[in-house]
């Protein structure tokens, strides 16, 4: 499989951070967060990833030419306007989905010691496969109900998506290439229908999508508290 990387995002919630650096490149203990992500996803296996991109893209770009490393192959997705999560993956599918393979994404502001090993092309009748994990305090009412290994809007507990997940090109299908998308809607349908499994994962996760959040994960990496980072 290949894996996503998305890197498009403006990072509002970071400023001023993100006013002179787009969120990706922000350091955590001296190592961009794409970084992170790089490396991770390559000891994994990925061998092809595809990173998008957008507000002050050109950084981005030169970092990853920068920082090319042998046996990783990394393919960009520039984007013009705010194309949203689904309209991004929808515009790089080109670069991604080889005879309608599935394929890894995850996001770009996320940290995380997911085991990427674990990730598996998805079966025949599939659309996605989310990772979950416990709700932080600003998604307190979670997202999706987990029973038996497949996902609904059933009552019961609801876990946090985090942003991780395999995902089938059919997912996008009736979608435009260059027009803005979300995820969500889609995810839904493909849920409803029974089509979307998943699993809970009890590792260390965090959205870093905020200064303080940031600063919080690089205390945690420089103390050593966070195992296979």
């Amino acid at each position: 499989m290949k894996a996503m990387i998305l890197a498009a995002g403006e990072g509002r919630r970071m400023r001023p951070l993100t006013l002179s650096k787009p969120k990706p490149l922000l350091p955590v203990a001296g190592k961009p967060l794409i970084e992170y992500h790089l490396q991770r996803l390559q000891q994994a296996g990925f061998r092809e990833l595809v990173v998008n991109h957008a507000w002050l893209g050109e950084q981005l770009v030169s970092f990853l030419a920068d920082s090319r490393r042998e046996g990783l192959k990394i393919s960009l997705s520039a984007e013009t306007q705010a194309l949203e999560t689904a309209g991004g993956i929808c515009k790089a599918l080109p670069l991604l989905a080889d005879a309608g393979e599935s394929f890894v994404v995850v996001n770009g502001d996320v940290f995380t010691n997911y085991p990427f090993t674990q990730l598996r092309p998805l079966p025949a009748g599939k659309l996605a496969h989310l990772i979950l994990v416990e709700n932080p305090a600003h998604n307190p009412q979670g997202d999706f109900n987990l029973s038996a290994g497949m996902l609904n809007d059933n009552s019961g507990p609801r876990y946090t998506f985090s942003g991780i997940s395999v995902l089938s090109p059919q997912l996008f299908a009736g979608l435009n290439a260059g027009e803005p998308a979300a995820l969500g809607p889609l995810l839904r349908r493909a849920i409803a229908a029974g089509q979307v499994s998943g699993e809970y994962f009890d590792g260390f996760w965090t959205d870093v999508g905020t200064p303080q959040r940031l600063a919080e994960v690089e205390q945690m990496v420089l103390e050593n508290r966070i195992d296979g980072v």
